[in-house]
């Protein structure tokens, strides 16, 4: 891995032990827990399919899915998100294979997938445009991406900054829906944005930021 990469690891491997504690990451509150199936339900095909989450972090949205009946591939950077995550998973007796790796080109070898979902992450990638394409490219004919992102602001006073050079990360602080669908387009010209924001069950409270979902079809 690059300086940069090993930096990104690191940071968020430090961040794993406390990363559930938000609530829309651990989604640990019952009414948070059901609005992420509800839209889950409702953007992915009927279960089982195969599903690819990139930047699983914890794998919170990997157990709703499971919980629902698809087969889960989960990747992450961070060799502590992914140990959280197969706990989780196994702890509720549900099956999934979870990989360390970059999320950028996930290590799935020439396996492909109906879906690939990846949640606030695309902010944190050094080439996010390669990133869309690799995604793309393990799509199956008629599958699905899905990305749940934003634009949020950066609170100048966190105690714990993100890693050094991360202001010259292309879409740092997030990225607004009109920019990621025109990334998106040429890539899978079947793209439709669903707004999150005003909805604050989903993130435990009223968000200012914008926030919203990618759905884009093959």
């Amino acid at each position: 891995m690059s300086d940069q990469s090993n930096a990104i690891a690191a940071y968020w491997d430090a961040a794993a032990t406390t990363f559930d504690q938000e609530p829309d990451h651990g989604l640990r509150a019952a009414p948070t827990r059901a609005a992420w199936s509800r839209l889950l339900d409702a953007w992915l095909p009927p279960a089982p399919a195969d599903v690819l989450d990139v930047g699983c972090g914890t794998g919170s949205l990997s157990l709703l899915l499971a919980e629902s009946g698809h087969r889960l591939t989960g990747v992450d950077l961070a060799p502590q998100m992914v140990e959280h995550a197969r706990r989780k998973l196994a702890s509720a007796g549900l099956p999934a294979d979870f990989l360390v790796g970059d999320g950028s080109e996930p290590p799935t070898g020439d396996r492909s997938f109906d879906v690939v979902l990846a949640r606030h992450l695309v902010w944190t990638l050094p080439d996010p445009t390669a990133a869309l394409r690799a995604w793309v490219d393990r799509l199956r004919p008629g599958g699905r991406l899905v990305l749940v992102e934003g634009r949020w602001r950066e609170s100048a006073a966190a105690a714990t900054p993100y890693v050094p050079g991360a202001d010259r990360l292309p879409w740092n602080g997030g990225v607004t829906a009109t920019t990621l669908a025109a990334a998106v387009r040429p890539l899978l010209p079947h793209v439709r944005i669903e707004p999150l924001t005003t909805d604050p069950t989903l993130w435990g409270g009223p968000v200012p930021d914008e926030r919203y979902a990618l759905i884009a079809h093959r």
